[in-house]
């Protein structure tokens, strides 16, 4: 295993090696900010995501680029929007999805699917099967990062399931590191969902007190 991690990165340039070692270490530390709450989950985040849609690009995966790209413009959106609502826990509480709530995350799965798809149809790139693996998990991480913004519980249930779906697909792709780091994402987003509902549970029991 840690041949063929290692084999990986033979015929890598120094620069991106270091690029996506930043990108690993930042993307890891905004993962357990916003397990804790803490509103640098946003600007660390936004250096992993920055940098990780700048190496996409030069892989070719446009899919992913993508996501990496809405990722850096949700985080600017959720930090001014936990900023605004004073990022405390009475003030702006953690919380389940409502009806309406629900219809709009499945409405930005479905469409981010599309968008994504036609994107790819219009730039004439060759669409392989595991870019069909890109654009489902698009949908999925879109969705949880607006869902992040608003601090619903629901946002790392759909992490825990893109992430699960990542770690072997980035294996597949020779991109080692970035395959270990989720694999890393799904640890902590397990984590971090028993965390958000144990607090969840406690809020809602002294509502009912």
């Amino acid at each position: 295993m840690i041949a063929f991690f290692l084999d990986t990165y033979k015929n890598v340039p120094t620069y991106h090696i270091i690029l996506e070692f930043i990108a690993f270490v930042c993307g890891i530390l905004s993962v357990w900010f916003a397990k804790k709450e803490n509103i640098w989950v946003y600007p660390i985040g936004l250096i992993a995501t920055a940098i990780t849609t700048y190496l996409l690009y030069l892989a070719g995966y446009l899919g992913d680029m993508l996501v990496n790209g809405y990722f850096a413009i949700m985080s600017i959106y959720g930090w001014y929007y936990w900023v605004k609502n004073g990022n405390q826990t009475n003030d702006f509480p953690i919380t389940r999805t409502n009806i309406k709530e629900k219809i709009i995350g499945i409405a930005l799965f479905f469409l981010t699917i599309i968008v994504v798809f036609c994107i790819y149809t219009f730039f004439d790139y060759e669409i392989k099967k595991d870019n069909y693996i890109d654009i489902f998990t698009a949908g999925l991480f879109f969705t949880g990062m607006w869902y992040m913004a608003k601090k619903k519980i629901e946002n790392w249930t759909l992490w825990i399931v893109g992430d699960l779906i990542a770690t072997p697909l980035y294996a597949y792709r020779g991109l080692g590191m970035l395959s270990f780091q989720y694999l890393i994402f799904t640890i902590l987003a397990v984590s971090a969902y028993l965390e958000w509902k144990k607090i969840l549970s406690d809020q809602e029991a002294v509502y009912l007190e």
